[in-house]
Protein backbone atom coordinates (compact mmCIF):
# COMPACT_ATOMS: atom_id res chain seq x y z
CA UNK A 1 0.00 0.00 0.00
CA UNK A 2 1.41 3.23 -0.93
CA UNK A 3 2.15 6.20 1.45
CA UNK A 4 -0.86 8.18 0.11
CA UNK A 5 -3.20 5.39 0.06
CA UNK A 6 -2.60 5.00 3.77
CA UNK A 7 -3.09 8.17 4.35
CA UNK A 8 -6.33 8.38 2.74
CA UNK A 9 -7.20 5.59 5.35
CA UNK A 10 -6.32 7.00 8.50
CA UNK A 11 -7.99 10.30 7.86
CA UNK A 12 -11.95 10.08 8.71
CA UNK A 13 -13.20 12.90 6.64
CA UNK A 14 -10.94 12.02 3.69
CA UNK A 15 -11.95 8.46 3.97
CA UNK A 16 -15.71 8.93 3.68
CA UNK A 17 -15.67 10.78 0.12
CA UNK A 18 -13.76 8.07 -1.24
CA UNK A 19 -16.28 5.45 0.56
CA UNK A 20 -19.04 6.92 -0.54
CA UNK A 21 -17.53 7.23 -4.30
CA UNK A 22 -16.78 4.01 -4.30
CA UNK A 23 -20.33 3.01 -2.80
CA UNK A 24 -22.10 4.72 -5.55
CA UNK A 25 -19.01 3.54 -8.30
CA UNK A 26 -20.36 -0.12 -7.05
CA UNK A 27 -24.04 0.05 -6.89
CA UNK A 28 -23.89 1.89 -10.28
CA UNK A 29 -22.04 -1.09 -11.35
CA UNK A 30 -24.23 -3.28 -10.00
CA UNK A 31 -27.44 -2.02 -11.67
CA UNK A 32 -25.63 -1.56 -14.90
CA UNK A 33 -25.17 -5.03 -14.74
CA UNK A 34 -28.67 -5.99 -13.76
CA UNK A 35 -30.18 -4.22 -16.85
CA UNK A 36 -27.67 -5.41 -19.23
CA UNK A 37 -28.80 -9.05 -18.02
CA UNK A 38 -32.33 -8.50 -17.82
CA UNK A 39 -32.49 -7.03 -21.15
CA UNK A 40 -30.49 -9.72 -22.85
CA UNK A 41 -32.69 -12.54 -20.91
CA UNK A 42 -35.85 -10.76 -21.88
CA UNK A 43 -34.52 -10.92 -25.70
CA UNK A 44 -33.99 -14.57 -25.72
CA UNK A 45 -37.18 -16.88 -25.86
CA UNK A 46 -35.43 -19.84 -25.13
CA UNK A 47 -33.87 -18.32 -21.91
CA UNK A 48 -36.85 -17.16 -20.69
CA UNK A 49 -38.82 -20.20 -21.76
CA UNK A 50 -35.97 -22.14 -19.34
CA UNK A 51 -35.86 -19.44 -16.48
CA UNK A 52 -39.65 -19.30 -16.55
CA UNK A 53 -41.44 -22.53 -17.86
CA UNK A 54 -39.43 -24.83 -16.30
CA UNK A 55 -40.38 -25.82 -12.65
CA UNK A 56 -38.00 -24.84 -10.17
CA UNK A 57 -35.69 -22.80 -12.36
CA UNK A 58 -37.06 -19.40 -10.76
CA UNK A 59 -37.39 -20.68 -7.03
CA UNK A 60 -33.71 -21.69 -7.29
CA UNK A 61 -32.43 -18.43 -8.53
CA UNK A 62 -34.55 -15.98 -6.19
CA UNK A 63 -33.27 -18.15 -2.87
CA UNK A 64 -29.69 -17.85 -4.43
CA UNK A 65 -30.37 -13.97 -4.01
CA UNK A 66 -31.31 -14.09 -0.44
CA UNK A 67 -28.61 -16.44 0.08
CA UNK A 68 -26.00 -13.70 -1.04
CA UNK A 69 -27.55 -11.07 0.13
CA UNK A 70 -27.55 -12.74 3.96
CA UNK A 71 -24.24 -13.91 3.16
CA UNK A 72 -22.59 -10.14 2.33
CA UNK A 73 -24.77 -8.63 5.06
CA UNK A 74 -23.97 -11.34 7.92
CA UNK A 75 -20.19 -12.88 7.11
CA UNK A 76 -19.16 -9.29 6.06
CA UNK A 77 -16.37 -9.73 9.48
CA UNK A 78 -15.37 -12.94 8.45
CA UNK A 79 -15.15 -12.82 4.38
CA UNK A 80 -12.32 -11.32 2.47
CA UNK A 81 -12.86 -8.35 0.72
CA UNK A 82 -12.49 -10.24 -3.14
CA UNK A 83 -15.51 -12.76 -1.82
CA UNK A 84 -17.90 -9.69 -1.12
CA UNK A 85 -17.05 -8.38 -4.34
CA UNK A 86 -17.77 -11.71 -6.20
CA UNK A 87 -20.74 -11.85 -4.15
CA UNK A 88 -22.05 -8.76 -5.05
CA UNK A 89 -21.30 -9.05 -8.82
CA UNK A 90 -23.16 -12.77 -8.70
CA UNK A 91 -26.09 -11.23 -6.64
CA UNK A 92 -26.60 -8.33 -9.62
CA UNK A 93 -26.55 -10.76 -12.17
CA UNK A 94 -29.04 -13.11 -10.76
CA UNK A 95 -31.24 -10.19 -10.09
CA UNK A 96 -30.94 -9.06 -13.56
CA UNK A 97 -31.90 -12.77 -14.97
CA UNK A 98 -35.15 -12.74 -12.13
CA UNK A 99 -35.95 -8.82 -13.21
CA UNK A 100 -36.31 -9.54 -16.99
CA UNK A 101 -40.13 -9.97 -17.22
CA UNK A 102 -40.46 -6.27 -16.74
CA UNK A 103 -39.76 -5.75 -20.36
CA UNK A 104 -42.26 -8.36 -21.07
CA UNK A 105 -45.26 -7.06 -18.65
CA UNK A 106 -44.37 -2.85 -19.54
CA UNK A 107 -43.49 -0.57 -22.14
CA UNK A 108 -40.12 0.75 -22.99
CA UNK A 109 -41.66 4.58 -21.68
CA UNK A 110 -42.94 3.07 -18.38
CA UNK A 111 -40.03 1.31 -17.91
CA UNK A 112 -37.92 4.80 -18.80
CA UNK A 113 -39.91 6.57 -17.02
CA UNK A 114 -40.24 4.92 -13.69
CA UNK A 115 -36.18 4.56 -14.05
CA UNK A 116 -35.57 8.59 -14.39
CA UNK A 117 -37.84 9.40 -11.67
CA UNK A 118 -35.91 6.75 -9.18
CA UNK A 119 -32.99 8.33 -10.01
CA UNK A 120 -34.02 11.92 -9.34
CA UNK A 121 -35.42 10.39 -6.30
CA UNK A 122 -32.74 8.50 -5.27
CA UNK A 123 -30.16 10.94 -5.82
CA UNK A 124 -32.26 13.61 -3.61
CA UNK A 125 -32.62 11.51 -0.72
CA UNK A 126 -28.96 9.98 -0.41
CA UNK A 127 -27.98 13.71 -1.05
CA UNK A 128 -29.93 14.65 1.94
CA UNK A 129 -28.67 11.49 4.16
CA UNK A 130 -24.72 12.20 3.16
CA UNK A 131 -25.10 16.20 3.99
CA UNK A 132 -27.91 16.44 6.93
CA UNK A 133 -26.33 16.92 10.71
CA UNK A 134 -29.25 15.37 12.01
CA UNK A 135 -29.59 12.10 12.96
CA UNK A 136 -31.65 9.74 11.59
CA UNK A 137 -31.73 6.84 13.72
CA UNK A 138 -34.72 6.92 14.97
CA UNK A 139 -36.29 7.43 12.03
CA UNK A 140 -34.95 4.08 10.97
CA UNK A 141 -36.72 1.89 13.33
CA UNK A 142 -39.93 3.84 12.29
CA UNK A 143 -38.85 2.98 8.68
CA UNK A 144 -38.38 -0.79 9.35
CA UNK A 145 -42.18 -1.19 11.09
CA UNK A 146 -43.58 0.23 7.86
CA UNK A 147 -41.95 -1.63 5.38
CA UNK A 148 -43.21 -4.77 7.57
CA UNK A 149 -46.53 -3.36 7.18
CA UNK A 150 -45.93 -3.06 3.32
CA UNK A 151 -45.11 -6.51 3.32
CA UNK A 152 -47.87 -8.18 5.57
CA UNK A 153 -50.31 -5.69 3.46
CA UNK A 154 -49.35 -7.11 0.41
CA UNK A 155 -49.39 -10.62 1.80
CA UNK A 156 -53.41 -10.18 2.44
CA UNK A 157 -53.41 -8.56 -0.71
CA UNK A 158 -52.90 -11.10 -2.64
CA UNK A 159 -55.93 -13.15 -1.40
CA UNK A 160 -58.00 -10.13 -1.00
CA UNK A 161 -57.29 -8.50 -4.89
CA UNK A 162 -58.02 -5.22 -3.89
CA UNK A 163 -56.48 -3.16 -7.02
CA UNK A 164 -56.88 0.20 -4.27
CA UNK A 165 -54.76 -1.52 -1.64
CA UNK A 166 -52.71 -2.74 -5.03
CA UNK A 167 -51.74 0.73 -5.39
CA UNK A 168 -52.02 2.18 -1.86
CA UNK A 169 -49.00 -0.51 -0.79
CA UNK A 170 -47.05 0.85 -4.03
CA UNK A 171 -47.35 4.42 -2.99
CA UNK A 172 -46.48 3.62 0.81
CA UNK A 173 -43.46 1.39 0.01
CA UNK A 174 -41.96 3.97 -2.75
CA UNK A 175 -42.03 6.70 0.51
CA UNK A 176 -40.69 3.80 2.68
CA UNK A 177 -37.36 2.83 0.52
CA UNK A 178 -36.94 6.55 -0.21
CA UNK A 179 -36.42 6.89 3.89
CA UNK A 180 -34.33 3.67 3.55
CA UNK A 181 -31.90 5.60 1.52
CA UNK A 182 -31.16 8.59 3.31
CA UNK A 183 -30.97 6.44 6.32
CA UNK A 184 -29.36 3.74 4.61
CA UNK A 185 -26.60 6.52 3.41
CA UNK A 186 -26.19 8.36 7.09
CA UNK A 187 -25.15 4.59 7.82
CA UNK A 188 -22.73 4.25 5.79
CA UNK A 189 -20.93 7.62 6.93
CA UNK A 190 -21.37 5.83 10.53
CA UNK A 191 -19.54 3.20 9.70
CA UNK A 192 -16.46 5.01 8.51
CA UNK A 193 -16.87 6.84 11.66
CA UNK A 194 -16.90 3.70 13.88
CA UNK A 195 -13.12 2.62 12.15
CA UNK A 196 -11.20 6.21 13.50
CA UNK A 197 -8.21 6.69 12.31
CA UNK A 198 -7.44 2.71 11.95
CA UNK A 199 -8.72 0.84 8.83
CA UNK A 200 -7.12 -1.16 6.18
CA UNK A 201 -7.78 -2.07 2.76
CA UNK A 202 -9.72 -4.52 3.24
CA UNK A 203 -12.14 -3.01 5.65
CA UNK A 204 -12.47 -0.39 3.01
CA UNK A 205 -13.33 -2.39 0.30
CA UNK A 206 -16.09 -4.42 2.24
CA UNK A 207 -17.70 -1.59 3.75
CA UNK A 208 -18.18 -0.27 0.29
CA UNK A 209 -19.61 -3.75 -1.05
CA UNK A 210 -22.38 -3.64 1.93
CA UNK A 211 -22.93 0.03 1.29
CA UNK A 212 -23.38 -0.62 -2.42
CA UNK A 213 -25.58 -3.31 -1.51
CA UNK A 214 -27.70 -1.46 0.60
CA UNK A 215 -28.60 1.49 -1.76
CA UNK A 216 -28.61 -1.41 -4.77
CA UNK A 217 -31.70 -2.92 -2.81
CA UNK A 218 -33.45 1.18 -2.07
CA UNK A 219 -32.84 2.16 -6.05
CA UNK A 220 -34.42 -1.25 -7.04
CA UNK A 221 -37.20 -1.76 -4.44
CA UNK A 222 -38.09 2.45 -5.91
CA UNK A 223 -38.10 1.19 -9.30
CA UNK A 224 -40.14 -1.63 -9.22
CA UNK A 225 -43.00 -0.19 -7.26
CA UNK A 226 -42.95 2.89 -9.57
CA UNK A 227 -43.36 0.51 -12.23
CA UNK A 228 -46.26 -0.60 -10.79
CA UNK A 229 -47.97 3.07 -10.64
CA UNK A 230 -46.81 4.45 -13.76
CA UNK A 231 -48.04 1.12 -15.77
CA UNK A 232 -51.29 0.98 -14.03
CA UNK A 233 -52.87 0.59 -17.65
CA UNK A 234 -50.71 -2.42 -18.48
Amino acid sequence: MDMTREAMLSRPMVRERNILRNVYLWMTGGLTLTGILAYLTASSPQVLNLIFGTPGVLLVLILAEFALVIYISARMDKISAQSAVFAFIAYAGINGIVLSSIFLAYSSLVISRAFFTTAAAFAGMSLYGMTTKRSLAGMGQYLFMALWGVLIASVINMFIGSSSVYYLISYAAVLVFLGLTAWDTQVIRGWNDAYGSTMDEQTYVKLSILGALRLYLDFINIFLYLLRIFGRRN
